[in-house]
Protein backbone atom coordinates (compact mmCIF):
# COMPACT_ATOMS: atom_id res chain seq x y z
CA UNK A 1 0.00 0.00 0.00
CA UNK A 2 1.45 3.14 -0.74
CA UNK A 3 0.83 7.08 0.35
CA UNK A 4 -2.09 7.42 -2.12
CA UNK A 5 -3.76 4.10 -1.42
CA UNK A 6 -3.60 4.59 2.48
CA UNK A 7 -5.68 7.93 2.02
CA UNK A 8 -7.92 6.57 0.31
CA UNK A 9 -8.76 3.75 2.67
CA UNK A 10 -8.52 6.33 5.44
CA UNK A 11 -10.96 8.76 4.10
CA UNK A 12 -13.06 5.87 3.35
CA UNK A 13 -13.24 4.29 7.19
CA UNK A 14 -13.17 7.76 8.62
CA UNK A 15 -15.88 9.03 6.32
CA UNK A 16 -13.69 12.27 5.31
CA UNK A 17 -13.06 13.49 2.05
CA UNK A 18 -10.14 12.26 0.48
CA UNK A 19 -8.56 15.89 0.77
CA UNK A 20 -9.20 16.30 4.65
CA UNK A 21 -7.78 12.41 4.64
CA UNK A 22 -4.61 13.81 3.07
CA UNK A 23 -4.37 16.66 5.16
CA UNK A 24 -4.69 14.41 8.48
CA UNK A 25 -1.92 12.26 7.17
CA UNK A 26 0.12 14.94 6.37
CA UNK A 27 -0.02 16.49 9.83
CA UNK A 28 0.31 12.93 12.10
CA UNK A 29 3.57 12.11 9.53
CA UNK A 30 4.71 15.79 10.22
CA UNK A 31 4.36 15.70 14.15
CA UNK A 32 6.24 12.13 14.35
CA UNK A 33 9.11 13.62 12.51
CA UNK A 34 8.82 16.34 14.54
CA UNK A 35 8.61 14.34 17.88
CA UNK A 36 11.74 12.28 16.85
CA UNK A 37 13.57 14.93 15.78
CA UNK A 38 13.24 16.30 19.34
CA UNK A 39 14.56 13.20 20.80
CA UNK A 40 11.04 12.25 21.97
CA UNK A 41 9.49 9.02 21.47
CA UNK A 42 6.04 8.35 19.90
CA UNK A 43 4.01 5.72 21.46
CA UNK A 44 0.63 4.56 20.06
CA UNK A 45 -0.73 2.01 22.66
CA UNK A 46 -1.75 -1.18 20.66
CA UNK A 47 -0.06 -0.13 17.53
CA UNK A 48 3.45 0.51 18.27
CA UNK A 49 6.47 2.94 19.17
CA UNK A 50 8.08 5.46 16.93
CA UNK A 51 11.68 6.68 18.59
CA UNK A 52 15.42 7.01 17.62
CA UNK A 53 18.44 4.92 17.63
CA UNK A 54 21.91 6.63 17.74
CA UNK A 55 24.14 3.96 15.25
CA UNK A 56 28.06 4.16 15.93
CA UNK A 57 30.67 5.38 13.54
CA UNK A 58 31.93 1.86 11.66
CA UNK A 59 34.65 1.17 8.93
CA UNK A 60 33.47 -0.07 5.94
CA UNK A 61 34.54 -1.12 2.63
CA UNK A 62 34.13 0.55 -0.75
CA UNK A 63 33.08 -2.88 -2.89
CA UNK A 64 34.84 -1.33 -6.04
CA UNK A 65 38.04 -1.38 -4.66
CA UNK A 66 38.36 -2.39 -1.01
CA UNK A 67 39.54 0.47 0.07
CA UNK A 68 38.50 0.72 4.05
CA UNK A 69 36.28 4.09 4.90
CA UNK A 70 34.70 5.91 7.74
CA UNK A 71 30.72 5.52 8.23
CA UNK A 72 30.44 8.37 10.27
CA UNK A 73 27.54 8.44 13.56
CA UNK A 74 23.97 9.11 12.83
CA UNK A 75 20.64 8.49 14.34
CA UNK A 76 17.87 6.17 12.76
CA UNK A 77 14.52 6.39 13.07
CA UNK A 78 12.83 2.99 14.41
CA UNK A 79 9.66 1.35 15.18
CA UNK A 80 8.76 -0.52 17.55
CA UNK A 81 5.75 -2.94 16.70
CA UNK A 82 3.18 -3.06 19.89
CA UNK A 83 1.62 -6.50 21.50
CA UNK A 84 -1.69 -5.54 19.63
CA UNK A 85 -0.30 -4.99 16.10
CA UNK A 86 1.83 -8.27 16.40
CA UNK A 87 -1.20 -10.71 17.11
CA UNK A 88 -3.41 -8.51 14.36
CA UNK A 89 -0.37 -9.49 11.87
CA UNK A 90 -0.02 -13.16 13.49
CA UNK A 91 -3.67 -14.43 13.45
Amino acid sequence: MNKSELIDAVAQTADLSKTKAEEALNAVIQTVTAALQKGDEVKLIGFGTFKTANRAATTGRNPRTGEAIQIKASKQAKFVAGKALKDAVNS
